[in-house]
């Protein structure tokens, strides 16, 4: 797909791995922070991290992820991030960020968090924002590849899939559509003929 083998074997990862880097991080950074504050207090950060996480994920997704320059290395830049996987959305290597993109942004997010935040607070507002994003890669595999039985899961598909096949210019909320009625980008249904 790609030119150079490198970018091709980066762009392509298997489904679990997210699961190996990212659980052992989550529950570090858990652990850590949440030695030093109250139950309650780690709860609500985060509860608080995987919000922010969902609002993340909504405007990463329309804004970087759907910024499409028409040409030159922009255009380029777009397709190797997202494009390639609407041109390809079921090729279950790529489905899930590749850790060459999913750990600079974890490392990016953590240092913000560490500047706006007490160093136990950041750390557990970062578990949170992390177990937000696991979800949500795991989720975003799980809708494209495979038939979810309940219906929750079949909403979050069909809402996914109209992304992908109907307009992609609305859906962004893969793993909290409820972003997409706040921000009035919901999917409209394709009248009945």
């Amino acid at each position: 797909m790609f030119e150079s083998n490198l970018l091709d074997r980066l762009s392509r990862v298997h489904p679990t791995v997210p699961l190996y880097i990212f659980v052992p991080a989550i529950v570090v950074l858990f652990t850590i922070g949440a030695r030093e504050l109250t139950t309650f207090g780690s709860l609500a950060l985060a509860l608080g991290g995987y919000f922010f996480w969902t609002l993340t994920e909504y405007w990463m997704h329309r804004l970087v992820f759907h910024f499409e320059p028409q040409d030159g290395i922009g255009a380029r830049l777009h397709w190797i991030i997202h494009g390639v996987h609407h041109d390809h959305p079921n090729d279950p290597l790529r489905l899930v960020m590749p850790p060459s993109v999913s750990v600079p942004l974890a490392l990016v997010f953590f240092g913000l968090f560490h500047l706006v935040l007490p160093a136990a607070d950041a750390n557990v507002f970062a578990a949170g924002f992390l177990a937000g994003y696991l979800g949500y890669d795991m989720l975003h595999y799980h809708v494209h590849h495979h038939r979810p039985r309940t219906r929750l899961g079949k909403l979050m598909r069909e809402l996914h899939m109209r992304h992908h096949f109907q307009d992609d210019t609305r859906g962004f909320g893969v793993s909290a559509p409820f972003w997409d009625r706040v921000f009035g980008t919901s999917q409209r249904r394709r009248a009945q003929t």
